[in-house]
């Protein structure tokens, strides 16, 4: 009998522990009907993201709340919860868990360094002035009710503005850039915001295009000639630039000599002030049998935006020799140097023969071909 009641008794233990796992694991609606939601926003590639729950100025039993959202449901300064460790607490910048904020990377947020982590997003709500943004090492609490000052990982200002009314809690980047934005809370009549900066951008990019030049995209030239050309558009790395396009062109097995891969070899020589060299490239890359008409005029039009006339000229009339098929670009070229040399007589020729043969895809610009002309005329 003794037996059968242990027995009995570790029964119902078991049953009860599985019954009380279960039901912390069950799916049931939020809180207070306070739906989580999550935001994302991309800093070339760096990623910020915050999730929350966002309660709305409808409370849960129909009634509105507003006018009673700042100083009341949500108080002002610090406060005793009335439960958890916590003795003075800030607002969970939210409902529910932990509003939860997420970088990547290393950041600045109000000027101020951030590493890259997840962390507990809290506030300091103040009446008339700026409030404060507390980045919590502590991400996982339930709000803000055991929250201690000693996890802080930041805290900087943020600023306080009226907004539009806005009946859900809701977070949002803005004045967004390739290395900047604007993080904001909003909610009934009050927008908080804060700003986010990457720094030294561009060396996330080198780090990221040195390590997939040595996977799968390294196997393809034009990757080479891609993290070339990223260095020159943004005057970084050029001597690492330098020996990347040198392996797009004679690179072992990849490697391929054309008008793209000279063209990026040209272009870095050129950043690096190493212009004699640069033209000799550029030259041969015009002339390869790979150079088509467009990219011939395209390089011919930079010349001319140089203010090279003469170059450009030039290249205008290599490539109406190497194009004879092609009687529009090649005359609009013409007519380009020719009209940057001063010779208008010349480019009026070469703007009628360009418009005589011009293509279908083309014939949207046909006013403005011939505004060319007239403006021509109307100064000879």
């Amino acid at each position: 009998m003794k037996k059968v009641k242990l027995l009995f008794s570790l029964l119902s233990i078991l049953c009860l522990s599985i019954t009380t796992v279960l039901a912390q694991n069950i799916s049931l609606p939020p809180s207070g009907g306070n739906q989580k939601a999550s935001i994302s926003q991309w800093m070339g590639p760096v990623e910020v993201n915050i999730t929350y729950n966002s309660p709305d100025v409808t409370g849960p039993d129909g009634a509105s709340r507003e006018g009673k959202i700042w100083g009341e449901l949500v108080p002002y300064g610090m406060n005793n919860l009335g439960f958890g460790t916590a003795k003075a607490a800030p607002w969970r910048a939210g409902a529910n868990e932990n509003t939860i904020f997420t970088v990547s990377n290393d950041v600045t947020i109000g000027g101020e360094e951030l590493k890259a982590g997840t962390y507990g997003l809290h506030m300091i709500v103040e009446e008339g002035a700026e409030w404060t943004v507390i980045f919590s090492k502590n991400s996982t609490a339930w709000g803000s009710y055991f929250y201690d000052e000693k996890d802080d990982a930041l805290r900087i200002k943020a600023k306080v503005e009226e907004a539009p009314f806005t009946e859900y809690l809701t977070y949002g980047f803005n004045n967004r850039e390739l290395d900047a934005c604007t993080a904001y809370l909003q909610w009934e009549n009050k927008k908080a915001s804060f700003d986010i900066s990457v720094p030294a951008i561009n060396e996330l990019y080198l780090t990221e295009i040195r390590n997939e030049l040595q996977n799968s995209s390294g196997f393809n030239y034009m990757s080479w000639v891609q993290a070339a050309n990223f260095c020159v558009q943004n005057d970084v790395n050029l001597e690492e630039a330098l020996t990347w396009a040198d392996y797009a062109i004679s690179g072992p097995f990849i490697g391929q000599k054309n008008f793209n891969t000279l063209q990026a070899k040209a272009n870095v020589l050129k950043k690096l002030d190493r212009n004699d060299e640069a033209e000799i490239v550029m030259q041969e890359a015009i002339e390869h049998p790979t150079a088509s008409v467009q990219e011939i005029h395209v390089y011919g039009r930079s010349l001319i935006a140089e203010e090279k006339p003469a170059k450009a000229l030039a290249i205008f009339m290599l490539n109406r020799k190497k194009h004879p098929e092609d009687n529009f670009t090649t005359n609009v070229g013409l007519a380009r140097g020719y009209e940057a040399m001063g010779e208008n007589k010349k480019a009026i020729k070469h703007w009628e023969a360009a418009i005589e043969n011009i293509p279908d895809s083309q014939k949207p610009n046909l006013p403005y071909y011939e505004n060319e002309i007239k403006k021509l005329k109307d100064e000879n």
